[in-house]
């Protein structure tokens, strides 16, 4: 038996590539820095005070997340500095449905050896990811655990807090039959159904999509919509919301619909994209199973009152994002249905 003296680095932890790491995101934080921020990065924990003057009734909204098996294409494809873009968007988008502005954010980020090049590239797709939903990086945690994850490979988790006054809050229960369902597109599958995409590009992996090479193609981090629908809500009143993830339109606008209503959907209304049809061919994937596994095109939907559905379209437009009248809420329980 050695009685050579060990340290922490011997057993596979570099308290100094960590004390490194958190010394290069401290700028890319303050990029997403808000008045209401009350501490830095390095602490025990992030401080935010909400306004006193500015919400009568605030109701504070969390949600946490993460990217799947995305990580997985990023890890083979040797690029990291979007997939941080995608585990903020994951969280916010889920947030802004109960008509909530994301207030702040924390990431937890996993690995066996710390890579501090590339957790500082992941890190700093967290930071553009805040700044796109206004939403302010205080804080995170960084586990370097040798043994648990294999070397070269990390994990990722978010964390986000948002905030919507109570009578403002967005759940559905107004909506009635006739009512307008405006679909935002998506920038590709976003952060669902990679498992099945992942077998899928096995059978091509040369493939190429409008001009690019698929895997580029498929790491397009996930839209963040949260500008858009934060101005929206300011336009019309906006009955309910629904985030297109796992699940796809299927599982997810159910969720948002009373129970004696169904949503019915015009398939011919929009067109979902090259890269959706490249994985439908590819993989000889069923439409059915394309709809109840990925977004097909929309990334979140919109309910709106009919005579709302023009201004709708022509707000989130003038966000930048494209959209299409989808169908309309009619009478029954037939969860969703495809004309």
């Amino acid at each position: 038996m050695s009685n050579k003296p060990m340290t922490y680095k011997d057993a596979g932890v570099d308290i100094d590539a960590g004390d490194d790491l958190v010394e290069r995101i401290k700028p890319m934080a303050r990029r997403t820095m808000r008045p209401e921020v009350l501490s830095g990065l390095g602490g025990f924990g992030g401080l935010f005070a909400l306004p006193p003057n500015r919400y009568r009734e605030p109701v504070l909204v969390s949600g946490t997340d993460g990217v799947g098996t995305k990580l997985m294409l990023a890890h083979q494809l040797n690029r990291h500095d979007t997939i941080g873009i995608d585990l903020v968007a994951m969280c916010v988008n889920d947030v802004l449905v109960q008509g909530a502005e994301p207030l702040f954010f924390l990431d937890y980020f996993a690995c066996g050896q710390l890579d501090v090049d590339v957790a500082a590239s992941v890190v700093g797709g967290i930071a553009e990811g805040c700044v796109l939903a206004g939403a302010a990086l205080i804080g995170g945690e960084t586990a370097e655990m040798p043994g648990m994850y294999p070397q070269g490979s990390y994990d990722l988790a978010g964390f986000c807090v948002g905030v919507v006054e109570r009578a403002a809050m967005i759940d559905g229960s107004t909506i009635v039959d006739g009512d307008v369902l405006i679909g935002l597109a998506s920038s590709g599958p976003h952060s669902n159904g990679y498992s099945l995409i992942r077998k899928v590009l096995d059978r091509d992996p040369q493939a190429k999509i409008d001009g690019r090479s698929a895997g580029e193609v498929l790491l397009e981090p996930t839209r963040i919509y949260v500008r858009a629908i934060l101005a929206l809500m300011q336009a019309v009143t906006v009955k309910g919301l629904a985030h297109i993830t796992g699940g796809g339109i299927s599982e997810n606008l159910p969720r948002v619909i009373p129970a004696n209503l169904h949503a019915e959907i015009d398939t011919s209304s929009w067109q979902p994209g090259a890269v959706f049809d490249w994985l439908a061919a590819t993989g000889n994937i069923t439409s059915e199973e394309m709809r109840r596994t990925f977004n097909c095109g929309i990334g979140m939907i919109a309910v709106v009152a009919a005579s709302d559905a023009d201004q709708t379209l022509a707000a989130l437009r003038a966000s930048g994002e494209r959209t299409w009248r989808l169908g309309r809420i009619a009478a029954g329980e037939a969860a969703v249905q495809y004309l």
